[in-house]
């Protein structure tokens, strides 16, 4: 059996050796240093078998690991996690020959993710609910799951039975379940076509498990209770399926990077705004303009600050910031910019900041090569990358998400 020497981890968490080509050979849940064998094919080891393991191996705390796809990296120690995920962020910003203080990383405990999306499939003895398996249609089953809140945990019967109500035996359906002060917020798509009977059973279930919003293939069906959020001093009520950070730990340590980045500035302008995150905290002290694509978004963040004490104003404005960027002239009234766009970055409003020059920007990311990118844009058009924070709310995965403060020099 060939063996082969792990070097380093990928972007996705798979080690990675030399192969007897020389090529880079993948091998997944293996460590930095691990001696490994298994047979190649293409350029993976479906099955290594460790030969002589890394110190920073220790045994994945979840039963459910093996079968699981929802985490990757439960074999590593923890401080070695949080290392390497620094150094994610260190290497893509070396790509672009930058660097800039790492102050830490924020890791959300155990048990903290709000928000996911489970998948659902009806059985000939009833329905499973839960992850895939890696790279796998195979489902598991995750009741003493790690990650997510145990108020899901609990849910997971009644999920169950959900999928008997509304599920097909010929495909999967996608529950995507967020966790609110109120209640479970749960919009289901690829569930059947509601008739009349779907729907009062729907309605009995609902009143039976205690869920405070259903929207079922976007049609919202019930809502016992709002379920909100709490944003600052203020209190929204998403649109259902609505984008929010995964952890409270996570928001609150974004939320503190952006306020500490942005100061004392008096005009904030939010870009890439969604329902409030960091516009309705950054009003305790400054007038901020959100800006947003989603309509639905910024009226539940408008809805928000409206009934939150307290807070300076706030004005939003529904726009397209990839094909409508705001633009130089438009930007050069505020003090201080927070841009949080997807993972692909924006390039363009990227190049519009750098043009307007203001005097600080915060920029959250959940991927650290878009965000190396346009930082390199910021920095040639004569800003400092002064430091960065690194979030780590997706626990035991591979995802890595930041905050980081741009000054003009």
């Amino acid at each position: 059996m060939p063996q082969f020497r792990i070097e380093r981890l990928g972007h996705l968490g798979d080690g990675i050796a030399r192969g007897p080509d020389g090529a880079p050979v993948f091998a997944a849940r293996t460590l930095p240093g691990e001696l490994i064998e298994g047979e190649v094919t293409g350029d993976r080891i479906a099955a290594p078998r460790i030969v002589e393991p890394s110190s920073e191996r220790v045994s994945p705390p979840c039963r459910h690991y093996r079968a699981c796809g929802g985490c990757a990296l439960q074999h590593a120690a923890d401080p070695f996690v949080a290392g390497w995920k620094a150094d994610v962020v260190r290497a893509a910003l070396a790509a672009h020959d930058l660097d800039a203080p790492i102050r830490g990383i924020a890791t959300s405990p155990a048990n903290s993710r709000r928000r996911a999306v489970l998948s659902g499939h009806r059985t000939k003895k009833g329905a499973l609910v839960g992850f895939h398996g890696r790279a796998s249609e195979t489902l598991t089953e995750i009741p003493g799951c790690l990650v997510l809140r145990p108020e899901i945990l609990a849910a997971l019967p009644a999920f169950e039975r959900l999928v008997v109500l509304g599920g097909s035996r010929k495909g999967e359906m996608a529950l995507h379940v967020t966790l609110s002060e109120d209640g479970l917020d749960l919009a289901v798509s690829g569930g059947k076509p509601l008739d009349r009977d779907l729907r009062v059973a729907l309605a009995d279930w609902v009143g039976q498990a205690d869920v405070a919003r259903l929207t079922w293939n976007g049609e919202q069906l019930a809502e016992a209770r709002p379920p909100g959020q709490t944003l600052g001093t203020a209190r929204v009520v998403p649109p259902a399926g609505a984008f929010l950070q995964a952890t409270r730990d996570g928001q609150a340590a974004l939320t503190a990077a952006v306020t500490e980045a942005v100061g004392n500035a008096d005009r904030v302008v939010d870009l890439f705004a969604g329902g409030g995150t960091f516009a309705l905290p950054l009003a305790a002290r400054a007038e901020v303009h959100a800006v947003e694509g989603d309509a639905a978004m910024l009226a539940a963040l408008d809805r928000g600050w409206r009934h939150a004490p307290g807070l300076r104003r706030v004005t939003t404005e529904t726009r397209d910031l990839f094909r409508r960027p705001i633009l130089p002239d438009e930007l050069s009234r505020f003090d201080a910019a927070v841009i949080d766009p997807p993972r692909a970055g924006a390039e363009a409003q990227t190049d519009a900041l750098a043009e307007a020059g203001p005097a600080t920007i915060a920029a959250v990311s959940c991927n650290p090569t878009t965000f190396a990118r346009d930082a390199a844009r910021l920095v040639r058009a004569g800003y400092g990358l002064d430091w960065i924070a690194v979030v780590d709310q997706f626990r035991w995965s591979t995802h890595v998400e930041l905050a980081a403060r741009f000054s003009r020099h």
